[in-house]
C-alpha cells in the first residue's frame, strides 16, 4: 500500500495504541472497532491489509489470518487530532465480526438488526425484504408481482422524467425525479437478484 501516513505524528494513547475503525469502502457500513499500535500500523502501511494490536493476547493481530475474512485496505485516515484511525476496507467474505456477522455494530435494543449504510443500500434492504415477505398493500410488491414488463416500463417512465426536469431546470424537480429513478431502478436489479454493491464494484472500478 502506497499511502503517507505520518505513523510518528499519530496521537498513540498512554499504552501506544490508537483506535481504529473499520469502514466498508463501498457502502461506508461501520464493520468494527479494534486497536492499533506503531508496530501494526507500519504492517498495515507496508502490507496493505489490516494488522491490529490485540490487547487481549499482547500480540499483533492480522485480521482474517485464521478465518480467511481479511480487510484488504483502500484508503486510511487520521481524524482532526491524529488520535483515531478511519480505514476504509474490502472486506473480504462480507464478515468482520467473530461471530459471522457482517459488522460487528450488528445489536439495537439487544436485537440483532443490519448496521446502517448509505442511503441507496438501507432503500435496497427495504426492496429486497418486500420481494422475500410481500406485503399485499406493497406498491413495491405490486412491482414485483408485474415482474419486468411493469418494472421496466416504470423505469422508463421515471427515466423521461428525469429528463424532462433536467430541460425545465428545476432543481428540486430533478432531485425528486432522479430519486425516483434510483428507486425503480433498485427494484430491477432486486427483481434480476443483482446485488447493489454489484453497481458500486463497477463504479469503483470506472473511478480507478
Amino acid at each position: 500500500m502506497n499511502q503517507a501516513i505520518p505513523i510518528d505524528q499519530i496521537r498513540y494513547n498512554d499504552r501506544g495504541l490508537v483506535p481504529a475503525i473499520a469502514q466498508d469502502y463501498l457502502d461506508g457500513t461501520v464493520l468494527m472497532m479494534a486497536w492499533m499500535n506503531r508496530e501494526s500500523l507500519q504492517k498495515t502501511l507496508e502490507t496493505g491489509e489490516v494488522w491490529y494490536w490485540s490487547r487481549s493476547r499482547s500480540e499483533l493481530w492480522h485480521k482474517g489470518a485464521t478465518s480467511g475474512h481479511i480487510q484488504k485496505v483502500r484508503s486510511l485516515r487520521y481524524d482532526c487530532d491524529s488520535d483515531t484511525l478511519l480505514i476504509s476496507v474490502e472486506q473480504v467474505g462480507d464478515i468482520a465480526c467473530h461471530t459471522g456477522e457482517r459488522s460487528c455494530f450488528h445489536q439495537v435494543d439487544g436485537k440483532k438488526a443490519a448496521p446502517p449504510a448509505d442511503t441507496l443500500s438501507q432503500v435496497f434492504e427495504v426492496i429486497c425484504d418486500r420481494r422475500d415477505r410481500p406485503q399485499p398493500e406493497s406498491y413495491t410488491c405490486k412491482l414485483f408481482a408485474g415482474g419486468d414488463n411493469k418494472i421496466l416500463k416504470k423505469i422508463g417512465e421515471e427515466a423521461a422524467e428525469v429528463v424532462m426536469a433536467c430541460k425545465d431546470d428545476d432543481k428540486e424537480a430533478i432531485a425528486s425525479e432522479v430519486a425516483d429513478l434510483f428507486y425503480h431502478t433498485l427494484v430491477a436489479l432486486a427483481h434480476h437478484g443483482v446485488e447493489l454493491k454489484a453497481v458500486y464494484r463497477q463504479l469503483q472500478q470506472r473511478r480507478r
